[in-house]
Order: C-alpha cells, then sequence, then structure tokens
C-alpha cells in the first residue's frame, strides 16, 4: 500500500625612612630628668660622625651615653625591650644621613617622642594577573555507531536525523536539513496545520436546504468524506460516521409531507481538478483503491466497500452518494448540479466526528481520503483558496503556529501521496518533539500513531520491526509512507537506556520494498544505541 543539543594589594614593600630631622629625645641629667634638645651634651665630632652614619660612630656616641648617664640608659633600654616586645618590631642600621641609632633609641618614661611622621608609599599597580578563561564542559564521547547500518544499500539515497528529544541535541544526521519527498508521513503536517487552523473540535457538516422552487430540495456538501451510506453507518470503516440515511430523514420530517420534487447537489465547496495531477490514477484509484476524486461531498470514502481499509473507488463520488439520498427518501426525482440559494431554509443536517477523531484514524490507518479532506479545508479556512494548488499556503500558515522554521517545505497535497511533497528531516525531529511534549494540541497525533509491532501500519499483518528488529517492538510510535520513489518512517522512540529520541529516515531513490525492512533496523539501531548514539 502506498502510505499514503584577593590576590595583594599590588603594593610594594618598604622600609620606613627616618627624617633628617633628628626626634625630640628626653635624656636624663643625675638623678633628675631634664629636657634638651637631641644632641645636646654630644660633642660637635660626635654628631659629624654620626651624620656620616657609620655604625662604629653611632656605637661609640651609644657607649658614651651609657658611661655618662648609667642609670638613666638603663631605665631607656628597659622601656625600649617593652617596646620590642609589645609590637615584635625594632628598626636597626639607620640610612645614611638619619639620626644616630642610640638618640632614636631613648626613650624618656614620661614623655612620648615625637617624630616626623613618615611619607605614605604611593601604591603602584602590578599589572593585571592574567584570569584563566572558563572552560567549555567537557562534551560528552559518544560510542554507539549506526554508521554500517546507514550504509545498507537498500536505504538508497539515505536523509536521516536522529535529536534527543529532551536537550534537542542531534544525535544522528545524514542529509538531514534537504528536503525530501515524505510520502505518507507527510500526513502529520496536514495533521498539525488541521489542529492549529480548524481546531480540535471542528466537526465537518453535510446539510440540506430548500430549493428555490417548491419541493425541490439541496443537498450541500461540506467536504465530510466519512458520511456513510449504512443505516447509522454501523459497519462503515470510519469510526462514528455520520449517516445519509440519519440526513434523508430529517429531511422528511422537515418536510412535513410535502413531496420532493427535484434534487440539487452543491458541491461548490472543492474546486477542481478533483485529481491530483502528480498522482497516478490507475494505480491509486482503482488498483490500489487508497485515494478517491476529491469532492466535498461522498459517502464512505467514495469505497466500493464501505467497511474496508482499501477498496476501489468510482469515477463519480457525487451520484453514488445522491444515489443513496435517493433511496432514503424513497424517491428517484431528477437530479442536477448547483448551488444552494441565498438564506434558503435548513432541512437537515449531520456532522462528521470531530478533527481529532478524524486525524486518529488517518494516522494510524494512512488514510489518504480524510488528509485530503484536512488538507482542502485548512486552505479553505486561512483563505488561501479551495484547490490543490491552495494547499501549499495553507498549510504552511497553519504551520506556523509550531513556531518551527518552514523553509524548504511544499505541500502538493494532504495525503504526501505526491512525489512533489518536499520536508526535510529536521523539521520532523522538531515537530515530534512537540508531538510528544503534547503541544499545542498534538497530542492526538500522537495518540494515533502506529506502535512497531502493535498497532497500525507497523501493526501484525505489515512485516515491520519482525526477527532481530523485535526487540523494539512496542517502543516505536512513528508513521510510516510509501510511495514510488521512497519508503520513509518518522516518530518517536523510547529508546533502550530511556532517553526519548525523535527521527526520521527517508530512503529515496530508486528503491523497493525491501527497503521498509532496511529502514527498521537502521531505527532499531537508534532504539539500542539511545543517547549514546554517535554521528560517525
Amino acid at each position: 500500500m502506498r502510505e499514503p543539543d584577593h590576590r595583594d594589594s599590588g603594593v610594594p614593600d618598604s622600609t620606613e625612612s627616618d627624617s633628617t630631622n633628628p626626634p625630640t629625645t628626653v635624656l636624663p641629667t643625675g638623678d633628675s630628668s631634664a629636657t634638651r634638645e637631641p644632641g645636646m651634651g654630644a660633642t660637635p665630632s660626635r654628631r659629624r660622625a654620626a651624620a656620616s652614619g657609620g655604625l662604629a660612630g653611632a656605637a661609640a656616641g651609644v657607649l658614651s651615653a651609657i658611661r655618662t648617664h648609667p642609670k638613666a640608659w638603663i631605665a631607656a633600654g628597659a622601656a625600649v625591650a617593652f617596646v620590642i616586645l609589645g609590637t615584635g618590631s625594632v628598626a636597626l642600621g639607620a640610612t645614611v644621613g638619619s639620626a644616630p641609632a642610640g638618640a632614636a633609641a631613648a626613650v624618656a618614661p614620661t614623655h612620648s617622642a615625637t617624630r616626623t611622621p613618615t611619607p605614605t608609599p604611593t601604591p603602584t599597580a602590578d599589572p593585571t594577573r592574567p584570569v584563566p578563561a572558563a572552560q567549555p564542559a567537557a562534551s560528552r564521547i559518544r560510542t554507539c555507531s549506526v554508521a554500517s547500518l546507514a550504509q545498507d544499500g537498500r536505504l538508497g539515497n539515505l536523509e536521516a536525523q536522529v535529536v534527543n528529544a529532551k536537550t534537542g541535541q542531534v544525535l544522528f544526521d545524514r542529509n538531514g536539513t534537504k528536503p525530501g519527498p515524505t510520502a505518507s508521513v507527510l500526513k502529520t503536517l496536514t495533521s498539525a496545520a488541521a489542529l492549529a487552523t480548524l481546531g480540535p473540535d471542528y466537526r465537518v457538516q453535510t446539510t440540506v436546504v430548500s430549493g428555490s422552487v417548491p419541493g425541490q430540495v439541496v443537498i450541500v456538501g461540506g467536504g465530510d468524506v466519512t458520511l456513510s451510506r449504512l443505516p447509522g453507518g454501523q459497519g462503515a470503516f470510519y469510526t462514528g460516521a455520520p449517516s445519509i440515511q440519519d440526513l434523508a430523514e430529517q429531511t422528511k420530517r422537515a418536510l412535513g409531507g410535502q413531496p420532493v420534487t427535484s434534487i440539487v447537489t452543491d458541491t461548490s465547496l472543492f474546486g477542481g481538478p478533483v485529481w491530483q495531477p502528480s498522482w497516478d490514477e490507475h494505480e491509486e484509484r482503482v488498483v490500489e483503491g487508497s485515494t478517491p476524486y476529491m469532492t466535498s461531498l461522498m459517502v464512505d470514502g467514495d469505497r466500493n466497500d464501505p467497511g474496508a481499509v482499501e477498496s476501489p473507488r468510482s469515477t463519480d463520488p457525487v451520484g453514488r452518494a445522491v444515489q443513496y439520498f435517493q433511496q432514503y427518501l424513497g424517491t428517484n426525482v431528477p437530479v442536477t448540479s448547483g448551488t444552494a440559494p441565498a438564506g434558503a431554509k435548513h432541512l437537515a443536517s449531520v456532522q462528521s466526528q470531530p478533527v481529532t477523531a478524524l486525524i486518529d484514524q488517518a494516522m494510524t490507518y494512512s488514510d489518504n481520503t480524510i488528509m485530503e479532506e484536512l488538507a482542502r479545508l485548512v486552505a479553505i479556512k486561512a483563505g488561501a483558496g479551495n484547490t490543490f494548488d491552495a494547499e501549499n499556503a495553507g498549510v504552511l500558515a497553519g504551520l506556523k503556529a509550531y513556531g518551527i522554521d518552514t523553509t524548504g517545505i511544499h505541500i502538493a497535497d494532504g495525503s504526501g501521496l505526491s512525489a512533489d511533497n518536499a520536508v526535510p528531516p529536521s523539521y520532523l525531529t522538531q515537530l515530534f518533539i512537540k508531538v510528544l511534549n503534547r503541544q499545542n494540541g498534538l497530542g492526538v497525533v500522537y495518540d494515533g500513531l502506529p506502535v512497531s509491532g502493535r498497532t497500525g501500519t507497523l501493526g501484525p499483518g505489515y512485516s515491520r520491526f519482525t526477527g532481530a528488529n523485535s526487540v523494539a517492538n512496542g517502543a516505536v510510535h512513528a508513521k510510516t509512507g510509501w510511495i514510488n520513489n521512497g519508503y520513509t518512517l518518522s516518530g518517536i522512540i523510547d529508546a533502550a537506556d530511556g532517553t526519548p529520541l525523535t527521527f526520521a529516515v527517508f530512503a529515496l531513490g530508486p528503491v523497493s520494498d525491501n527497503a521498509k525492512q532496511a529502514i527498521d533496523t537502521l531505527t532499531t539501531g537508534f532504539y539500542t544505541c539511545g543517547d549514546n548514539l554517535t554521528n560517525g
């Protein structure tokens, strides 16, 4: 089936310099104390010797003073010792031109010695000490490689990307930013655009109104492809489908017994053409039975078999729908095409399931018909138009709500059936992070994704994730895709180490059916490696 990442201050140490003017010194005279200027009682020769600064002269002066006044010097010596013990420091060896050492050391017990204040040194700044630059955190070395799996020839021209959904880090990339045909993976984008544009609770309505003449009724197609011809919609492929029987019975009650004289079909909501030119009509409509002519009025997706997933479709979806409407009305009156009169009286209406339910079923079974309906309704609501050509602008406008760069994306249809669709894997890995986190109502997309070995197009009967790849069963929630020139798979992996990964794999070019198994094997490799996956 074609599916459809505090140093010191900088002030240098210095030796305190004495003033060239000697300090006032108290010298004892006999047994009494007298105050004298420094040097009094000392001979001029002593002062000259002191001025010459030699240690010998200074020592001789001190010894002479001691011999002259021994008691006073004993007291002075004791005072000096007290000062030394209190301060822990003493200046020895005055600089040249300073007062004699002996004079500096003499301190009277009853007076404070007065000295000229020592100038405060001017700080000189050292060059700034280099500060080590902040070192980047060591990056993790990942060791789990899938390089050999990615080189499998069955994958053709590989475009792929894997992202850690918690950190946003790209773990693996092969042409991941290159736009390529997505096949049915495109349904993820159509679903996201429909949720943003139509809203999750939007229902598609089919109505009947009065015509322009008495007894005439107009059935107005609202684009609901799930409307069923089966009584009550029971047994129809589309779950909870509205019934055209219900529509007919409401019409009869509204007419109150007035006979129906003619029926008009208004299918103007969708513009032509009814078939996308890039699709293979014979293969898709007839052989595969995946896609109908896109008209705004049809029953059961125009399937020959209303309960089948796939069934050949007709060349006249509108005619088939009216046939059953007539049958339930109990009339065989003439049918023409036209438009409903402005302000026409409402007679009957039925509604589809909400958009969320439509998305769920279409994602699970890769239904092209619902997705084509949604893409067209999105384009109309966005004001882009009502044709296939309008879907690109409509869907891209809807995708703006998610804040992901859409550069390189081209939308040719809503189902992904066209090879003209183009989306880079990198867009899908970002979108699926939002799907995983259920942002903007995207949880419904996650709920509808097929699960490896369990449901939908990854479930039993589709030969996916079998054999050694079955280790990943139940861990891959992803949308499948297949068209003539490619096989695709994109979604979310609950990796073996517990890391949530988002991924997209496109196997493009001259590939065959065995590309599906190669994709499954590569995806299983992603599952096994988890956050240890390396891009090497």
